[in-house]
């Protein structure tokens, strides 16, 4: 008896290989054109397309080292890193903590949906209207450094990250709470013994959407900051933009350097962010 093959009754879909190749050259295109820039000379830019496209005629790590000199890249890269991992640790167990809170108890006390709506309504409120209030506020209380940039963005983030931690929580039953509390173990304990260690896919989904928002911000650091001599990466970059122009070259060889910690901090928690959109974001 002749066997089927399995791959008999598959048919391609031209539209959606369409789109996906399209979708990859989207990506990869701007991906490309900032790699060979970084590498070429400032003599080798043209203005005609196939000039633009071409490789550079030497590949040097040049453009690199100076970007470095320019922006300080050790001192900066370590600020960026101090306010992205704090912000992260502190995102982390304060907004699980409160969704976790808030979620439960939403279902018995109308008065927490009341919480919940507020603290997710800040998602709608601009950066632009609270700037000038909050350069005053962290002025005044002294909080105009670094630990005032970590302190506002773990309230930023609040409204996203709590959203997403009630909506994962959904996922979770109330048994294992009910089973933990039969052997005598307090609501805290059973929290952080049983339900913290189960959320470890969205942690890393608010990890790296919280991480992407901080290493890419500007203008919280360059309006709180200001004036400290700190600066943080994107902040540093500034430095490549002129009233007389922009060095290209430098400029995309020190957006490289910046690309490279995010991307291997993204590659790292991969599977644990698709786990927790798929679990949380959608059916949350």
């Amino acid at each position: 008896m002749k066997t089927k093959n399995k791959f008999e009754d598959f048919k391609p879909n031209w539209v959606l290989t369409i789109v996906l190749i399209l979708g990859t050259i989207t990506v990869f295109f701007p991906l490309y054109m900032a790699i060979i820039i970084a590498f070429k000379q400032p003599s080798e830019m043209t203005n005609d397309v196939a000039g633009a496209l071409a490789f550079p005629a030497k590949w040097s790590l040049d453009n690199f080292k100076q970007a470095m000199e320019v922006t300080d890249f050790w001192n900066s890269l370590g600020n960026s890193l101090l306010i992205t991992i704090s912000t992260i640790v502190l995102s982390v167990l304060i907004h699980s903590t409160a969704g976790y809170a808030i979620g439960r108890a939403m279902a018995r006390k109308k008065i927490f949906r009341i919480f919940y709506l507020y603290i997710v309504s800040g998602m709608f409120v601009p950066f632009s209207i609270l700037m000038m209030p909050l350069v005053k506020q962290t002025a005044q209380m002294g909080l105009g450094n670094r630990l005032g940039v970590i302190l506002l963005y773990v309230v930023f983030y609040m409204p996203m990250n709590v959203l997403l931690y009630t909506g994962y929580l959904k996922n979770l039953p109330l048994a294992l709470e009910e089973a933990a509390d039969i052997d005598g173990a307090t609501t805290w304990s059973a929290y952080w013994k049983i339900l913290f260690p189960l959320m470890m896919p969205m942690h890393a989904t608010v990890a790296i959407l919280t991480a992407l928002g901080t290493w890419n911000d500007v203008m919280t650091p360059l309006v709180i900051m200001s004036g400290t001599g700190q600066n943080t990466l994107p902040l540093a970059q500034l430095n490549f933009q002129t009233q007389f122009g922009t060095n290209y070259n430098l400029a995309f060889s020190s957006y490289i350097l910046a690309l490279v910690p995010i991307l291997i901090f993204y590659v790292i928690c991969q599977k644990q962010i698709l786990d927790g959109v798929a679990n949380g974001a959608v059916k949350g």
